[in-house]
């Protein structure tokens, strides 16, 4: 069954795709949701992240795990990881990491609800695992987006 995914001008899938240095959300690319009658969740798991620290410059490894109900687009993988891997050399702190990877994929994708959680790895004897969400306004969405928000443990 072909999924007419080569007609929709993908540039990363299948191909060597050079990197560039840091963050830089332009390499996101997405595709037509072929059920969008049917609502279901998606859910990439990213468990050798690393971003820097903002202040020290010392990597800061996560597991970040991206889950989402689409809509009509969404995110192509190997784009999605070629992004992820740009906060390699990019200095953030743990909450703004989480919160950026779900604002460029709300602009890319417009889903229906998304979620971002980072659970990155002691430094100092700390584990932080930010946590941030979002429910299309208006719809049954926006209330999971409330429900969840504190009971997301």
């Amino acid at each position: 069954m072909s999924s007419g995914r080569e007609k929709e001008g993908l540039k990363a899938l299948g191909r060597k795709v050079a990197l560039k240095e840091g963050y830089n959300p332009e390499i996101l690319e997405s595709f037509v949701n072929q059920h969008q009658g049917n609502d279901y969740w998606v859910r990439f798991n990213c468990p050798e992240f690393t971003t820097l620290c903002p202040i020290t410059g010392q990597p800061d490894f996560a597991e970040i795990r991206i889950s989402y109900v689409p809509d009509v687009r969404m995110v192509e993988s190997k784009s999605l990881k070629l992004y992820l891997f740009g906060f390699r050399n990019n200095g953030d702190f743990h909450e703004d990491v989480v919160n950026t990877i779900m604002k460029d994929l709300i602009r890319l994708l417009d889903p229906k609800y998304i979620e971002v959680t980072g659970f990155f790895t002691p430094r100092g004897g700390i584990s932080i695992y930010p946590y941030a969400n979002y429910g299309r306004p208006g719809t049954k969405w926006e209330a999971l987006a409330e429900k969840r928000l504190p009971d997301h443990d």
